[in-house]
């Protein structure tokens, strides 16, 4: 085998194992399990190592193989719960990102939004209008060019499903944070691309969502 296919091979093998950690450990860092994935396999030389969106990929097609139906139906009940969270937040552009928008979420992981506001406090009396308790943290993001900003991040939880809002400014629409998988930036979904996703999903699994009438913190 020449030495580009055994190198590609490698990396191959490699984001199996570092997919295969996540699965089996509940590994949600990406680069917690490509370290623990080059342990295991030898690979050492960080210029051997998978990109993490090609562990996504195997994440995903692992999820696939191993759950299969199960995880079909996680994925459409969590993609209908971040759909009725964005009716409810309409008016902040909502945006479906992560995991659940890329087909590989998980129920105890939830669904992540991006909002845009002119300001968080916006958020905080439509969550008051809604009666949403809720908990708040700031996260650091990163932006094309090498900058980070941080920004309000918003959690609660509907039914059983956590939902994640990330309160952006409305310029962030344009010119949004970085993926943290591809490293691009992340425009997401809007409600209409999620309604269309959730048409092309499997028609025989149940679209039950948990809804937001039963909050809890």
């Amino acid at each position: 085998m020449a030495g580009r296919d055994r190198s590609q091979a490698s990396r191959e093998r490699m984001a199996y194992e570092a997919a295969r950690i996540m699965v089996e450990q509940g590994e949600a860092d990406f680069d917690r399990a490509r370290r623990k994935a080059a342990e295991r396999t030898g690979v050492l030389d960080r210029r051997g190592w998978p990109t993490k969106e090609a562990i996504a990929d195997a994440l995903l097609t692992q999820r696939r193989l191993f759950q299969g139906d199960a995880h079909a139906r996680d994925v459409l009940r969590l993609r209908s719960d971040a759909l009725q969270a964005m009716r409810t937040f309409r008016s902040f552009s909502p945006r479906l990102v992560g995991p659940v928008l890329r087909g590989s979420g998980q129920v105890d992981a939830g669904v992540q939004l991006c909002l845009h506001a002119d300001c968080s406090e916006d958020l905080v009396f439509a969550l008051m209008e809604q009666r949403i308790p809720w908990q708040q943290h700031e996260h650091l993001f990163r932006y094309g060019g090498g900058e980070r900003r941080a920004h309000p991040v918003f959690r609660f939880v509907a039914g059983t499903t956590p939902i994640e809002l990330i309160v952006l400014p409305r310029a962030a629409q344009r010119n949004p944070p970085l993926d943290p998988v591809t490293e691009r930036p992340e425009r997401g979904a809007d409600i209409a691309e999620l309604e269309r996703l959730l048409n092309a999903d499997d028609g025989d699994a149940p679209r039950q969502s948990t809804g937001l009438t039963k909050l809890i913190k």
